[in-house]
């Protein structure tokens, strides 16, 4: 006989494939919880008000999959408040909405990178040296603009242990005409930092005060600003939340650290960092420049 897969039970999944993807973009998280959410409209519902609460419930599993995730977090509270502020008069009425806002913030998440690149490659047009740390979809895409325009540049790229999410980075740029790629263990980042004309980070989300991104970012920010190298953060508008989110860090397995067992010590292993704003010279999404 075979077995009945209910909407509840899809999305089950990918609550727990969600709270699995450590080394995904955030955007990457974000579009796949909203499609989730689609299976949804395929149940029957006997009212409105029941359909509102299975909508908010399964949404709230969704963020609680992956608290980090700044976009995952913005994306879900638009589709359910755009749902209910609308006060559907019908279940089916109730779908549509619900259909029409997943694919609005689709839209949004998947347009928001080539928009925030456009955007800071003419913020990066003048600089010669770049240094930069673990993978950033978005300021690869900025890179990628700049050079189209006509611009070349030197790249320092760390490693971004202990995942050494950086070294795919350098393969990247890499193949771009017009950069030269330099791989540096992050913690070599102070001692080239004097060649560096800007420092140029992707962000898991800034909220408030703080930004937080991939775990190395603190360290590197606080020396650009001792030598006096500005900062420019580029990611989405969705990542740009305030205090009503609450970043949850993650501490990943000590395997990654360490290979052998750990034996007569701990291994702390954070997969982010917070880094005050007052480090930052700039932050570009797709929606504004913002000065720091």
């Amino acid at each position: 006989m075979p077995v009945r897969v209910t909407a509840t039970h899809m999305i089950d999944e990918t609550v727990e494939e969600i709270s699995e993807m450590q080394t995904h973009s955030s955007s990457v998280v974000a579009v796949k919880a909203a499609r989730a959410l689609r299976a949804l409209t395929d149940r029957e519902y006997p009212t409105v008000e029941d359909y509102l609460r299975s909508l908010d419930r399964n949404s709230s599993a969704l963020r609680r999959a992956n608290p980090s995730h700044a976009s995952l977090h913005t994306t879900q509270v638009e589709i359910v408040r755009t749902v209910s502020d609308a006060d559907p008069d019908s279940v089916a009425a109730a779908k549509e909405l619900t259909l029409d806002a997943i694919d609005g913030v689709i839209d949004a998440v998947e347009s928001a990178k080539d928009r925030a690149a456009e955007r800071a490659a003419s913020v990066i047009a003048d600089d010669e040296t770049l240094l930069t740390h673990d993978f950033s979809s978005t300021v690869l895409a900025t890179i990628d603009d700049a050079v189209a325009a006509g611009h070349s540049f030197e790249v320092y790229v760390t490693e971004s242990r202990p995942r050494f999410i950086g070294r795919k980075m350098a393969r990247h740029l890499s193949e771009r005409e017009g950069v030269d790629v330099t791989l540096l263990v992050d913690s070599a980042a102070g001692h080239f930092m004097s060649e560096v004309d800007r420092v140029v980070v992707g962000m898991d989300c800034i909220v408030d005060d703080t930004l937080y991104n991939r775990v190395g970012t603190y360290p590197i920010a606080a020396t650009a600003a001792d030598q006096d190298v500005p900062v420019t953060v580029v990611g989405s508008a969705a990542k740009y939340v305030e205090g009503a989110f609450g970043f949850e860090n993650e501490f990943r397995s000590p395997s990654e650290v360490l290979r052998e067992p750990a034996e007569g010590f701990d291994v702390a292993n954070p997969a982010y960092d917070a880094t005050p704003t007052r480090l930052i010279d700039t932050v570009v999404t797709d929606e504004a420049t913002h000065e720091y």
